[in-house]
């Protein structure tokens, strides 16, 4: 296991040097939190895709494969579904609105009361999303290393707190470039071709696994129907990825970047049911779907093959985690404790000129601290990851599409569509169950259903607000940028 491990060392220091050159380049508030908005398309393509395609859709895809066959691709196509549909349809717009969070895009549509209550909404989803992204180092390490736990935790997680609160953007930017390389060469490359002949090809799967590991509905289309709710729009509108559309240099880049993103998605999904299909037939008794990825890597790879998939691994969480923790601590500091600081300013506190970037760099380190705590002391991945997603499309997704698509929309509609969208998931996820269907159905029903019914009863949003609206929407109108080295756009 020498060579796998001089991999994975090599691996994880070039992290933390990405880090360091990072944090020599992010000397602005712009820079540190979207990367100047100056991403050239190839290099936004590779970090939009390397968000997206976490540990879940790594371990997690592979683990559906090998449950359900082919049909196991479900999951992360919807996800790739979701990226393809808010590049063509929302990105260029999002981009042009030159803002940081998805709360603030909320207040510039509904005249600055939308803001802190989405905030705190935003915050959890990404919070348990950079949790259950950082308890996947465990299931890496622990499998293939016989690593303690928590000491996979604390080490994982150390590392990507490290380069995000070094560099900010910048370092987890290059970090993703470097991740979506290996994750390629790793997962589609190697393992896929690999795993199929170990199989016996394609000929010898079908001879060994029932038909219905080969019907791309065997999931059931209820599965698919709720992956759709879930994954398709909680790409529409969650913080991570908005973050990374708001690094474009141009809406050109947000929307054919993106798709080129999506597309990936949709080629890596069908990859991992395809592996998780294969290692059915060569280990069809396995105790956990989603020791599949692991038991294949550990098994089948030849030693410093074994390395660069198992970085691979690594990459594919790392992504998402060091993804959602900027998010986090960009939402925390930026819609919660500004708003909070500004409103002490105006009571008579202190006013003393605020270190943006300083500040911002502090919120990550909190928010990963917190993060590799809350990771240690959590056992059920799946459950929080479907409070996460549940919470932000039951309370987030109308007030948001609503805002972009309908100019009837109020601030009061969209307050109750995320205060009753929210409560109604908690409680029906009480009653039902946390991994039950019906919480994100009813959820969003009733979130819709009060978000015109208020919309309607209460007056038009401020036609002064409207017009600072879609002239943002238009490119214009934005705040100036923050002043950034003279640096061309990146590739």
């Amino acid at each position: 296991m020498a060579v796998d491990y001089a991999v994975i060392v090599v691996y994880l220091a070039g992290m933390l040097a990405m880090g360091w050159w990072g944090m020599r380049r992010a000397k602005s508030k712009s820079e540190f939190l979207v990367a100047g908005r100056r991403l050239g398309p190839w290099m936004y393509s590779g970090t939009m895709a390397a968000i997206v395609l976490g540990g879940a859709s790594t371990i997690g895809g592979v683990g559906l494969g090998y449950k359900y066959g082919l049909s196991g691709a479900w999951m992360v196509l919807t996800i790739g579904l979701g990226l393809l549909a808010l590049s063509i349809f929302f990105s260029a717009r999002i981009a042009r609105l030159k803002v940081y969070t998805v709360s603030e895009m909320l207040d510039l549509r509904y005249g600055g009361r939308a803001g802190i209550i989405s905030g705190v909404v935003m915050w959890a989803y990404t919070l348990m999303l950079a949790v259950t992204s950082t308890i996947a180092y465990a299931t890496i390490f622990d499998v293939l290393f016989d690593v303690n736990r928590t000491v996979a935790i604390v080490l994982g997680g150390t590392i990507v707190v490290a380069y995000s609160t070094l560099g900010g953007m910048w370092s987890i930017t290059l970090t993703d470039m470097v991740q979506f390389v290996v994750k390629t060469i790793g997962v589609l490359l190697l393992l896929l071709p690999i795993a199929v002949i170990k199989a016996g090809g394609f000929s010898e799967m079908k001879a060994q696994l029932p038909t219905e590991y080969f019907d791309p509905l065997g999931i059931g289309g209820e599965t698919i129907f709720t992956y759709v709710l879930i994954y398709t729009f909680g790409m529409l509108i969650g913080q991570d990825i908005w973050q990374r559309v708001f690094t474009a240099r141009s809406d050109r880049t947000a929307r054919w970047g993106g798709t080129v993103a999506g597309t990936y998605c949709l080629v890596y999904a069908i990859a991992g049911a395809v592996i998780g299909t294969a290692a059915k037939v060569m280990y069809p008794n396995l105790a956990s779907a989603d020791a599949a990825f692991a038991t294949m890597v550990k098994d089948e790879l030849p030693m410093g093959v074994r390395g660069l998939v198992l970085a691979a691994a690594l990459a594919a969480v790392m992504s998402t985690s060091s993804g959602a923790l900027i998010a986090c601590a960009t939402v925390a500091n930026n819609d919660i404790w500004s708003r909070l600081r500004g409103a002490v300013v105006r009571d008579g506190g202190s006013g003393k000129p605020h270190d943006e970037v300083k500040g911002n760099r502090a919120f990550i380190l909190i928010m990963g601290i917190a993060v590799i705590l809350i990771a240690i002391a959590l056992n059920d991945v799946v459950e929080a990851l479907t409070v996460a997603y549940n919470l932000l499309v039951g309370g987030l997704l109308v007030p948001i599409l609503g805002g972009l698509l309908w100019r009837r929309g109020t601030a009061a509609g969209a307050l109750a569509a995320v205060c009753v969208g929210g409560v109604a998931v908690i409680g029906l996820m009480a009653v039902y169950g946390i991994l039950a269907n019906q919480p994100i159905y009813y959820g969003l029903l009733s979130s819709l259903a009060v978000y015109v019914v208020v919309s309607l009863a209460t007056p038009p949003t401020d036609a002064a607000v409207l017009a600072a609206w879609r002239e943002r929407l238009a490119g214009r109108g934005a705040p100036e940028a923050e002043e950034s080295a003279p640096e061309p756009a990146t590739t």
